[in-house]
């Protein structure tokens, strides 16, 4: 599937709950705006929709939340869409927090990798910033997920200004130790809450940290991998470093995703509003033709880049509503 662009849609992200057992400050808010149980797509209902999309040349999905592992019987998902057609990888994307005791089921099913969102590794901290959580639980599903090979384990941290940033280089160093931890920074992304950029620590400024600190750091160019994180390696490091400008570097010429909701909505892109409904034609009787259609169209609205400068962050939607 190739969009009005030319770049190659092969890989969605699909929200699976818009809820989550955590709060974190950058990712929800002070209100509950949770959807009904009935306007949540069905396992089956977003099994079709891989189909589709997998016909038209998606190959690899990542579940997301809110927090995937809230909704029950994950692994009962994850089985049918690893042994669909087409679909070469599926990975989840989760706070952590209950992957220790979901991740033998999870890899018996077919997952084939684990990012786990971390942004504190200090206990107090942590607790803080995901409104309670605690730090050993997530610390327990990482080893829990190495164990059970579900290799490469990223380590995904969101920098915020002033909250955990002084952090970066106790990170860093995490990927020097014997099972080198393979870490990503992510800029903070202004998408609600009024929060604007005065939290966004700019990638450039963590690299620069990083090398004043510890080291030069060398590129490195992963086998796996489909996002937009920069990959580099800190000298005779095990594991690597990833760095994701979601807010001051634009890397759409190389966007190769969509997003379901968890309501059943295709977002051709994170940082715009437009959505295409797919929960109500399936609900309505649509076959996998019309599906097929209705994704294809999604690609012909795809934007060459996102406006996030000009128009500001989307107002649709929150993030815990679309799983980043």
């Amino acid at each position: 599937m190739i969009d009005s662009f030319s770049r190659r849609i092969n890989y969605m992200r699909i929200s699976v709950t818009d809820r989550c057992d955590l709060r974190c400050i950058y990712c929800t808010d002070r209100f509950d705006h949770k959807l009904r149980h009935d306007d949540i797509l069905r396992y089956e209902e977003i099994h079709l929709i891989v189909q589709a999309a997998a016909r038209l040349g998606v190959k690899k999905l990542r579940l997301t939340g809110g927090e995937a592992l809230t909704r029950l019987h994950l692994s009962r998902l994850v089985d049918m869409l690893a042994h669909t057609e087409g679909i070469e990888e599926v990975s989840l994307t989760t706070n952590g927090t209950h992957l220790a005791q979901h991740v033998e089921e999870l890899k018996a099913a077919g997952l084939s990798r684990v990012n786990v969102s971390l942004d504190s590794l200090k206990p107090s901290r942590f607790e803080h910033i995901t409104g309670g959580g605690q730090l050993k639980d997530v610390l327990a599903g990482i080893e829990a997920a190495k164990e059970a090979d579900l290799n490469p384990v990223k380590i995904n941290m969101v920098v915020l200004r002033g909250v955990n940033d002084a952090e970066v280089l106790d990170f860093a160093r995490k990927t020097l130790l014997d099972d080198g931890w393979h870490v990503r920074f992510i800029e903070h992304m202004p998408f609600i809450n009024g929060n604007g950029r005065n939290g966004t620590v700019a990638v450039r400024d963590i690299m620069s940290s990083i090398e004043h600190s510890l080291g030069k750091l060398e590129p490195h160019f992963p086998t796996s991998g489909n996002g937009p994180a920069r990959y580099y390696k800190l000298p005779d490091a095990p594991g690597t470093l990833g760095f994701i400008g979601a807010v001051t570097e634009c890397f759409c010429a190389e966007c190769n995703r969509f997003r379901l909701t968890a309501d059943g909505h295709l977002r051709p892109c994170l940082l715009d509003d437009d959505e295409i409904d797919l929960k109500e034609p399936l609900r309505s009787g649509a076959d996998i033709a019309e599906l097929e259609r209705l994704i294809l169209e999604a690609a012909t609205r795809k934007q060459q880049q996102h406006h996030l400068r000009e128009n500001g962050a989307p107002e649709k939607r929150q993030m815990w509503q679309i799983g980043g």
